[in-house]
């Protein structure tokens, strides 16, 4: 039978194998290569760190979503396309090898390092389910630890928080971030009236530089009103145990920098040998990568021309590798004769960015909203978005309007587990 394999099961890789499956109708075997056996919905992230969904929310099992495609877990490291091989690490450390007739390459996006000292060691990314857990446990460990700290400088340093990048990630960390610690100094009455200090650092002259100036300006005022400590034109020059050197000069005392300055592609495209753009594998409009028959990609690991600003190619973002997802798979089903090709092509639907509480900014369809309507659109779309747990997800936010934010530290991620540079040593 012949055989498609999907690399990576993100946006774009889960998207692409629930829309092969169905247009397939099983004259083809469809094999989904991911590290985990679930499907993690990144938008919420922030949700899990501010205590308000349990992680198992946003974590949606690939088993019960995609009950027709073969799950092979583990992580891939070798493709060998003139023999047509996938090579995979499996959970126990085994290479496992599987033959493909086509193969879409959807290994998204791994954290984004620059060259600072101090940040491969002292710095805390946010990609992940196990990031996004580990630095709840952090937030909380952190006030236990300010209240336990008799020296005064220490307990300041403790309660500082510093945020780098100001992009939709970075805006969400440090708006839910606050009211988390907020929600959890106020359970130690030996920090009554003492008051955590983030600060959220950009290069950009405005917070959100990617999205409309509207969206900005509501994302400002919120971070503002909660005493969030916006810096534009500012990054971190070096990080230490004791705190981090800003570009300015200031020396901010602090244990926890937060690192949100983007993304890259996966490092499994680097080892393909083939020509890339910014990172990203160079593909055609309708997703095949150029003088590779068989070969598709597309997501962040793949530089997808913008047919609808020529000259330019797509974002990294969840909107484009979900819909990128449905185009390749039905592309790859039009090349085993099930349909009709067609190139990529999506303009976009607009943005919404939640602020936690009862705050967030949307623009959709391009009409720009703010405070509650836009909390109402924000929810409405992520309901909608996640192929699963939606009816738990709602119940938990439920139960967060109703009880607040659960923020107990439970411990289950070990540092070593969550490193910020994931490149394999050299």
């Amino acid at each position: 039978m012949t055989r498609v394999v999907v690399v990576g099961a993100g946006f774009a890789g889960f998207n692409a194998a629930r829309t092969l499956y169905r247009r397939l109708r099983g004259s083809a075997e469809v094999v989904l290569v991911n590290p985990t056996d679930y499907f993690l919905y990144v938008p919420l992230l922030p949700e899990v760190t501010g205590g308000i969904l349990d992680p198992r929310r946003v974590a949606v099992p690939l088993a019960a979503t995609l009950p027709d495609v073969r799950l092979a877990v583990g992580t891939a490291h070798d493709i060998d396309h003139s023999a047509r091989t996938v090579t995979y690490r499996d959970p126990d450390g085994r290479d496992q090898r599987l033959d493909y007739d086509h193969l879409l390459i959807t290994s998204g996006s791994v954290n984004k390092l620059l060259p600072i000292p101090g940040i491969g060691e002292y710095a805390h990314g946010f990609r992940n389910l196990p990031e996004a857990v580990y630095l709840r446990d952090h937030l909380v460990r952190q006030v236990e630890l300010a209240d336990g700290a008799d020296d005064e400088d220490e307990r300041t340093a403790r309660l500082t928080f510093v945020v780098v990048g100001a992009g939709y990630t970075g805006t969400e960390v440090a708006a839910q971030g606050v009211l988390a610690t907020r929600a959890t100094v106020r359970k130690h009455p030996r920090l009554r009236g003492r008051m955590a200090r983030w600060l959220l650092l950009d290069t950009a002259d405005r917070v959100l530089p990617g999205l409309r100036e509207r969206l900005s300006q509501t994302a400002a005022r919120t971070l503002a009103e909660r005493g969030v400590e916006v810096m534009t034109g500012t990054s971190v020059k070096e990080a230490t145990a004791d705190g981090v050197l800003l570009s300015d000069g200031t020396m901010v005392p602090t244990r926890s920098l937060i690192w949100c300055v983007g993304v890259r592609p996966d490092p499994l495209v680097e080892t393909l040998g083939l020509p890339t753009d910014r990172g990203r594998l160079i593909v055609e409009p309708d997703l095949s990568v150029p003088g590779q028959p068989g070969m598709w990609a597309c997501g962040d690991a793949a530089a997808v021309p913008d047919l609808t600003e020529p000259g330019q190619i797509t974002a990294m973002t969840a909107q484009h590798a979900q819909r990128q997802g449905v185009t390749a798979g039905r592309n790859i089903a039009a090349a085993l004769g099930h349909g009709k090709a067609r190139p990529y092509k999506h303009r976009n639907l607009g943005f919404v960015v939640d602020l936690g509480g009862y705050s967030a900014a949307a623009d959709p369809l391009g009409v720009p909203l703010g405070g509650f309507p836009a909390k109402v659109v924000t929810r409405g779309y992520h309901l909608s978005a996640m192929p699963g747990n939606r009816a738990r997800t709602a119940v938990d936010w439920t139960e967060h309007a109703v009880l607040g934010p659960e923020l107990q530290r439970l411990d289950l991620v070990d540092p070593a587990q969550v490193p910020l540079d994931t490149r394999p040593p050299s």
